[in-house]
């Protein structure tokens, strides 16, 4: 689990989304399912502790969502409960509801006092801004026919309100348009990341015995560890931009699909976290791919310096999911068993960045970089001083161990809302962060190596590693006996 945020984290909530609730301080120990002790015989529906909504049923929350002539939800409620929505209720069955209410409540607006008649057209202005952030938050939930459907039943029952001037029908036409476009470019974004979606191995080389020596490696395209960690930098933005909160959610809602062995959500979502993750492994396997090939050990030494130079780099900047997969290339056990390089390599920037990534106390080190990167962000003048790009991995497990150990309902049945103020917390930093425009010009010809360059199978990456720098050990020397076997079988 995450460590809490800082005071100056929390103070970022509350700038940047109205009303929020001091997230870290409302996941205590009653988060866990206990049910408060002051409550009483009567059940309080929804529960609220020292001011913040703590538990509530599905159908108190959802009224809670919904405007009335005198009441609009703050930003950060109707963000939370979106997202974690989709948990307990499909977003079509949501919208549903949502409609039954603005239905009854525009009814009895009508059949009012003259003065309640009037407030129309308020009303109106306030659902069509709950749908509008609905629809901009998260637009994937209007992908299929279901939703679609009763979004414009709800758009016809609120046109009703403004037939005289149709300022509403056409915000609502625009709203629509935008909607669209957005489904689009998710569409096209998935149909180029399914032709590119193979795993690793795919990419590995036929195994051969030594490479060419007019192979172009990465020294012959960058050579400048600032300028490569830039490039890394910009691939990151680019990937992380195309993860949306439904995305990370859809973590919370696959694992629970699967322990009540029904389907919930729509398990394809997952294909944006999927081919975020691989961009890592490929990166990893790049590192590992482009120091075991080298023949001499004085370029294989050069090449091991070059990537902690540029791992540190990454730090720098504040990417610190590079410089991770480059740390995992290099702590690969083909690149590790080279101990002749290794003897000639200057360690200490290596040693540095090691620490940083120290997984002892749940990786309190990297924990207090990344706050240190976040609160820079914070008061930032320029996009270079903006970037945060947080370890994917660690970033995922921090929401699933979340997810994990305190329970979706608590005892009485209700919703445990403090549970998904703290989910919702981190993934809103996470969307703050990939926001940042990269200010790094894109130069298609590294970029174009880093993404299409081969990659060796771990397989192929014993063999060059054994080549380089033969077994010393018999367990080496059994694997490496093993491995030409398979070697000669194949051939």
């Amino acid at each position: 689990m995450a460590e809490p945020l800082c005071n100056a984290a929390v103070k970022k909530c509350k700038e940047t989304m109205p009303q929020t609730p001091i997230f870290s301080s409302m996941l205590g120990s009653s988060c866990s399912g206990q049910v408060q002790p002051d409550m009483g015989e009567r059940c309080v529906d929804p529960v609220y502790q020292d001011g913040n909504l703590v538990s509530g049923s599905l159908e108190a929350l959802i009224e809670r969502l919904v405007p009335t002539m005198d009441y609009y939800p703050d930003r950060t409620y109707i963000f939370t409960f979106l997202l974690s929505s989709r948990v307990f209720i499909h977003p079509h069955e949501l919208l549903a509801k949502v409609g039954q209410i603005c239905i009854k409540q525009k009814q009895q607006l009508e059949a009012g006092t003259e003065a309640e008649k009037a407030k129309l057209k308020s009303f109106a202005a306030k659902i069509i801004q709950l749908l509008k952030e609905w629809t901009e938050t998260f637009p994937y939930d209007f992908q299929d026919e279901k939703s679609m459907k009763e979004l414009k039943e709800i758009a016809h029952r609120i046109t009703q309100c403004d037939e005289e001037n149709g300022t509403v029908k056409k915000i609502i036409s625009q709203m629509t348009q935008n909607l669209l476009m957005a489904l689009s470019t998710r569409s096209q974004y998935q149909e180029i990341r399914e032709k590119f979606r193979q795993p690793v191995t795919d990419k590995g080389t036929i195994l051969k015995t030594k490479p060419q020596s007019t192979q172009k490696d990465i020294l012959s395209v960058c050579c400048d560890p600032l300028i490569l960690a830039q490039q890394l930098t910009y691939i990151e933005l680019e990937r992380v931009s195309n993860i949306y909160p439904e995305d990370l959610m859809q973590i919370v809602s696959h694992m629970d699909s699967m322990d009540n062995h029904k389907c919930r959500g729509d398990v394809t979502k997952t294909y944006n976290l999927e081919a975020y993750d691989n961009w890592f492994n490929c990166l990893s396997m790049l590192v590992a791919t482009e120091i075991c090939r080298v023949v001499k050990k004085k370029q294989r030494t050069r090449m091991v310096e070059f990537f902690i130079d540029v791992a540190r780099e990454c730090f720098n900047i504040g990417n610190f999911n590079s410089m991770m997969a480059i740390i995992s290339g290099m702590n690969l056990s083909p690149v590790a068993r080279l101990k002749k390089t290794w003897s000639k390599v200057k360690t200490a920037k290596f040693d540095v960045l090691e620490h940083h990534m120290d997984p002892s106390s749940n990786f309190c080190n990297y924990r207090t970089a990344l706050q240190g990167a976040a609160q820079r962000s914070q008061t930032a003048n320029s996009n270079r001083e903006k970037i945060v790009i947080p370890v994917f991995n660690l970033f995922i497990k921090d929401i699933y161990f979340l997810h994990k150990i305190h329970t979706n309902r608590l005892p009485n049945g209700q919703i445990n809302f403090k549970k998904f103020w703290e989910i919702s917390r981190q993934i809103h930093d996470f969307l703050t962060w990939k926001q940042v425009e990269c200010p790094f010009e894109k130069d298609k010809k590294i970029q174009s190596y880093l993404l299409t360059a081969p990659i060796y199978s771990e397989e192929a990456l014993f063999i060059a590693s054994f080549e380089s720098e033969g077994p010393e050990n018999h367990m080496e020397k059994d694997s490496w006996k093993t491995l030409r076997t398979t070697l000669l079988n194949r051939a």
